[in-house]
């Protein structure tokens, strides 16, 4: 079988081990995308440390969970998102505005949207974590 969205299995993945109460979760396959998306989550503290093994193969991720992690998930298909439309996309996908991310892709960078609304930068629409 080959994986169609290695980023929307991980995130799955993710949110069943912390359903289940687990304190660690092994991810496969690693990538940017994947990590970058890790390092926006570990910054506002939704997961603990990761650490990334090379096994000269895809690569795997394990994940220190910490159990503050409600639900993360994957916007497809990768909508563009202008920086005017950051309010009407916290308002579909994210329960509150107080609490949430959604994460984007500029050409800046990955980044969450309240970032991208700092550097005014729009993008497009990866996913979400609350």
């Amino acid at each position: 079988m080959v994986k169609i969205d290695a980023l929307a299995d991980a995130l799955k993945t993710i949110y069943n081990a912390e359903k289940r109460g687990k304190r660690q979760v092994l991810i496969r396959p690693c990538s940017k995308v994947i990590v970058k998306f890790l390092s926006v989550m570990m910054k506002h503290g939704y997961i603990g440390e990761f650490e990334i093994i090379d096994d000269h193969r895809g690569g795997k991720i394990v994940i220190n969970l910490n159990g503050r992690l409600n639900k993360c998930g994957v916007v497809s298909p990768r909508f563009d998102i202008a920086q005017k439309d950051y309010e009407k996309w916290v308002n579909n996908l994210l329960p509150s505005r107080l609490f949430g991310y959604i994460v984007v892709t500029t050409s800046a960078g990955i980044m969450d949207h309240e970032e991208a609304r700092r550097k005014h930068t729009g993008g497009k629409i990866l996913g979400f974590f609350y």
